[in-house]
């Protein structure tokens, strides 16, 4: 593998998951570039059933953070991003072509972040069922929108040394 190959796959391994964020304000631009690279991920039939809700307001942020038991570090990020599914757009009306399609949308967000110098953090809402509820009251969402995760998104306070979590017994091979 060349040296091009492997400085590509170390921007892979250094994305972690901050969770500490200073107080500095994440630009518009920023935010419209992590839109822009969420969006471009792949999505079943083409239906982009993604719907993204951007918070700033340090209220609602702090709501957000009290209804997800891992998300504390939400109150502190500069911006969170919902990421949402449309049922009514989603291939077939699927929820799971819905997830994986959310899903796919999400790491290309948090791998944007990285590519900015910002940290992000991932914080799961689907399947849990009060999770959902109180996401969707909070951010008073449509009724076919199904959150699938919010972003915790800031100019990180903490650093983390790149690795993978590759593991030999995952893997099943059929030569």
């Amino acid at each position: 593998m060349n040296a091009e190959a492997n400085r590509n796959l170390d921007f892979i391994f250094g994305r972690r998951s901050i969770r500490a964020y200073t107080a500095e304000a994440v630009s518009e631009e920023a935010v419209q570039k992590l839109l822009e690279a969420a969006m471009a991920a792949p999505s079943a039939a083409a239906k982009d059933p993604w719907r993204f809700v951007v918070v700033r307001n340090r209220e609602l942020l702090s709501r957000v953070a009290e209804a997800l038991p891992h998300g504390r570090m939400l109150a502190t990020a500069a911006v969170g991003v919902a990421i949402c599914g449309d049922l009514e757009a989603a291939h077939d009306r699927q929820l799971s072509y819905l997830l994986q399609d959310c899903a796919a949308a999400c790491e290309n967000l948090l791998l944007a972040a990285h590519a900015l110098g910002l940290g992000a953090c991932w914080l799961g809402v689907h399947p849990r069922e009060e999770r959902i509820k109180q996401v969707r009251e909070i951010l008073r969402l449509e009724a076919s929108w199904v959150p699938v995760a919010v972003v915790a998104i800031g100019h990180p306070a903490e650093t983390k040394e790149p690795r993978t979590r590759f593991n030999p017994a995952y893997v099943r091979r059929e030569d």
